[in-house]
């Protein structure tokens, strides 16, 4: 197996979002295909996975995993098929698109295979496709305007989600079929008493965080959580257990706030302050 080159970190590399150079592990790409019809590339230019052009990384890890988001939300193939396409595990490709920031998952096989597999899609002229959805359709899958919570008419309907649970909704469900990014933000805004427009920048930047708290006093947490529970009560679900323990941790609080959280916990320095996955923070004593 071919030696991995050694990176150079990129905020030291001239110019914004260049990143060096990879021999993409000296891995071929698969020639899997998807069982689902996806775009053919048989009628482009044939580009050998070894040219040259593969091999000049010009996007940061954000960018790629970015543009895997939105591949995987166009439907053009599932999870699963895209590691199978890039010849990456799916260790690898989840321990990738967890992570945050233009360099965290530089060393990351996907983030080489996916950058070469973009790459070469971009030279033989393959456009990312988009979901082609009806907007009337998307309108009424997503309506929830029949559906009334406590406390709405005055931005009071108490939060028993956390961010993190909030952001793996949403993320699950702009996966769905007839679901737009667009649309989704429309509705988001409807959730307000006065309506608000919420904005595709609001929405990665809440996406992009991470804690149980983190993002909190986003407009996009308060909205996608009023949703979401709307969406639960429109289809009949249960509420799911993490649901249940994390009203029963804040229910007397008045559910999780919206207010921004600052300050610091003050301890001995043989304790530590640890926060758990309902956002309650806890002085412990170290090990």
């Amino acid at each position: 197996m071919a030696a991995k080159a050694t990176r150079t970190p990129l905020a030291s590399l001239p110019g914004p979002g260049n990143v060096p150079k990879s021999p993409c592990n000296g891995e071929k790409l698969s020639s899997t295909k998807s069982k689902r019809p996806h775009t053919d590339i048989e009628n482009h230019e044939e580009i050998d996975d070894d040219d040259p052009r593969l091999e000049e990384i010009t996007d940061s890890c954000d960018v790629v995993r970015r543009k895997i988001n939105t591949f995987i939300n166009s439907g053009e193939m599932k999870v699963t098929e895209f590691q199978r396409a890039i010849g990456v595990s799916s260790n690898s490709y989840l321990t990738f698109m967890k992570q945050h920031g233009p360099t965290k998952g530089i060393e990351s096989k996907t983030y080489d295979a996916a950058f070469a597999f973009f790459k070469k899609r971009e030279l033989q002229g393959i456009k990312m496709q988009r979901k082609k959805v009806k907007k009337a359709d998307e309108d009424e899958k997503m309506d929830v305007s029949g559906i009334h919570l406590d406390g709405e008419e005055s931005k009071e309907v108490p939060i028993y989600d956390t961010c993190n649970e909030i952001r793996k909704k949403i993320a699950a469900y702009l996966r769905g079929p007839g679901i737009t990014q667009a649309g989704f933000l429309r509705e988001l805004g409807k959730m307000y008493p006065e309506p608000k427009k919420i904005s595709a920048a609001q929405l990665k930047t809440f996406q992009g965080k991470k804690g149980p708290l983190e993002g909190n006093s986003s407009n996009v947490f308060y909205a996608a959580y009023v949703f979401f529970e709307k969406i639960r009560v429109k289809q009949g679900k249960k509420k799911s257990k993490v649901r249940e323990e994390t009203e029963a941790r804040w229910s007397g609080r008045g559910g999780i706030t919206t207010e921004k959280q600052g300050g610091m916990w003050i301890c001995h320095k043989t304790e530590a302050a640890v926060q758990d996955k309902y956002g309650d923070v806890e002085i412990v004593r170290k090990h």
